[in-house]
C-alpha cells in the first residue's frame, strides 16, 4: 500500500481496531456474546446482588459470573476491564508491555452503603464530634483500612490495568455518563491522529449497579418496571415501553494506526473512522427535545469520517428505551438521513443487554465492528408494539445478514454528554 494509503481525508493516521474484548449480562468474552446477541436471547435477570421485593424494579442486567475479591463497584469494574483486556490482547496478537496510552472510561466511584454502615459502627463513642464524615476519618487514621480506601479512588483500576499490561504514561480515566465508552475510544484515535502514538488502548467498564444506584434512576423515573418476564423488559422504539434496564459490562480496544497495524502483520477488525461530541445543555437529565445537538453530534462524526448519511449502511441505535430518548434519538436521525431513513436498518443491543451505562459506547462499538466484518445485524428484541410516531427499521426480532461497510453508533448521555463513532471496514 503507498503511503497515502495509511491516511484519511484530510491527511490523518487511519486509525484501525486490531483487538477487542467483550462482557456483557449475555456472557464472557465474544464469541458467546455474539451467538447470542444474534440470536436475539436477553441477559436481563431478577436481582440477585441485593434485597430488591419492596422496589419497583426488581431486574437487571448484572454480571455475577466473575469472581471478585471484594463485592464493591471498583473491583467488579477492574476484573470486568481486565477480562476484556486479556481478550483483546490475545486477539490482536500482542503479549508483553503494551507500550501505548490507556484511556478507561469508568463508573463514578461511591463507597455503597453497606460499607459506610460498617465504617460507622467502628465509630468509638469518644470520636462522635463532628460530621459523619470527619468520624470516618477518625477511625480510618486510627486503622487504616487499605481495601475500603482502594475501593473509593476513582482513578486506581486504571493505575491497576496500566500496572498489569504495562501501558505508557500515566493512565487516562475518564466519566462522561452513558457517552463514556465512545469518548475513551475517541482519546485513542486523536492520540494516533496526532502521531504522540501507534497504538492505544480504550477500555470502559461499569460494574457499578446497587441498591442505591437503582433507587436513585428510579427516583428520575429512567427505569423499566416491567419486572415479569424479564427478558421482556428492554423495548426500545415501541408503543408501550417505559424506561431502560440497568445493566453492567466492560468492553476493550486495541487501536493502532493502519501503517503500524500492516507492518507487523495483524489482522484489521476495521477502521475507527469518524468521532464527533457535542454538549447539550438543555437539562441534566434530558435531551433537548428538538434534537438539535443530537443532529450535531452526528453531523460531526460524520463529517470527521469524510462521510455523508448516504455512506451509513447500519446504525447502532443508542435505544434506551425510554420514551424520551427513543424519541429524540427518532428525530434526530431522521432529520439527518431524511427520506432515506426508511432503509437504513437501526437495531438496540441495549434490547437484549440492557443499558452498561459507562461501558454502552464500546460494547456496542464492539458489537458494531463485529456487524462489519460477520455480515449481521443483531436485531431488537420485544418489538411486538411499534411506536407509528418512530417509523424506524429496527430489525425487529430477527437477526438480518446484510453487506455493511459503515456503521454509525450513538451514545447520548445524562448531563449532555453526547458523542457518535462511524466505523468502517478496512480499505481494500
Amino acid at each position: 500500500m503507498s503511503n497515502a494509503a495509511y491516511r484519511d481525508h484530510l491527511g490523518r493516521p487511519l486509525v484501525a481496531v486490531t483487538g477487542m474484548g467483550v462482557v456483557t449480562s449475555l456472557g464472557q468474552g465474544i464469541a458467546d456474546n455474539w451467538t447470542r446477541l444474534t440470536a436475539g436471547e436477553s441477559g436481563i435477570h431478577p436481582i440477585v446482588r441485593f434485597p430488591s421485593e419492596e422496589l419497583s424494579t426488581r431486574i437487571c442486567g448484572t454480571v455475577d459470573f466473575i469472581d471478585v475479591p471484594a463485592p464493591n463497584a471498583v473491583e467488579r469494574s477492574f476484573a470486568f476491564a481486565r477480562e476484556t483486556t486479556v481478550e483483546a490482547l490475545a486477539q490482536a496478537d500482542i503479549s508483553g508491555e503494551f507500550g501505548g496510552p490507556l484511556f478507561l472510561a469508568a463508573p463514578p466511584i461511591e463507597p455503597e452503603w453497606s460499607a459506610r454502615f460498617d465504617l460507622g459502627d467502628r465509630v468509638r463513642s469518644d470520636q462522635m464530634n463532628g460530621n459523619a464524615y470527619e468520624q470516618f476519618l477518625a477511625v480510618l487514621r486510627e486503622t487504616p483500612d487499605p481495601a475500603y480506601h482502594e475501593a473509593i479512588l476513582f482513578g486506581s483500576i486504571s493505575e491497576r490495568l496500566a500496572d498489569q499490561f504495562g501501558t505508557r504514561g500515566l493512565p487516562v480515566t475518564l466519566s462522561t455518563a452513558c457517552a463514556s465508552g465512545a469518548t475513551a475510544i475517541q482519546l485513542g484515535v486523536e492520540a494516533i491522529r496526532q502521531g504522540r502514538t501507534d497504538r492505544a488502548l480504550s477500555v470502559a467498564t461499569d460494574g457499578s449497579v446497587s441498591a442505591e444506584a437503582l433507587i436513585r434512576f428510579s427516583l428520575l423515573s429512567a427505569l423499566s418496571t416491567n419486572n415479569d418476564p424479564p427478558e421482556k423488559a428492554s423495548r426500545p422504539f415501541t408503543k408501550d415501553r417505559d424506561g431502560f434496564v440497568i445493566a453492567e459490562g466492560a468492553a476493550t480496544l486495541v487501536l493502532e494506526s493502519l501503517e503500524a497495524a500492516m507492518a507487523r502483520g495483524a489482522r484489521i477488525h476495521g477502521i475507527i473512522s469518524g468521532c464527533g461530541e457535542k454538549a447539550d445543555h438543555f437539562h441534566r437529565t434530558r435531551s433537548s427535545p428538538d434534537g438539535g445537538p443530537a443532529i450535531a453530534t452526528i453531523h460531526a462524526a460524520l463529517h470527521d469520517a469524510g462521510l455523508t448519511a448516504d455512506d451509513i449502511g447500519y446504525i447502532n441505535a443508542h435505544g434506551t428505551s425510554t420514551p424520551e430518548n427513543d424519541k429524540m434519538e427518532y428525530l434526530s436521525l431522521s432529520t439527518v438521513f431524511g427520506d432515506r431513513m426508511a432503509d437504513v436498518p437501526v437495531s438496540s443491543n441495549k434490547s437484549m443487554i440492557g443499558h452498561t451505562l459507562t461501558a454502552a459506547g464500546a460494547v456496542e462499538a464492539v458489537f458494531s465492528l463485529m456487524t462489519i466484518t460477520t455480515g449481521v445485524i443483531p436485531p431488537t428484541i420485544n418489538y411486538d408494539n411499534p411506536d407509528p410516531a418512530i417509523p424506524l427499521d429496527v430489525v425487529p426480532n430477527v437477526k438480518r445478514a446484510a453487506q455493511v461497510t459503515s456503521v454509525l453508533s450513538n451514545s447520548f448521555g445524562f448531563g449532555g454528554q453526547n458523542a457518535c463513532l462511524v466505523m468502517t471496514a478496512e480499505p481494500a
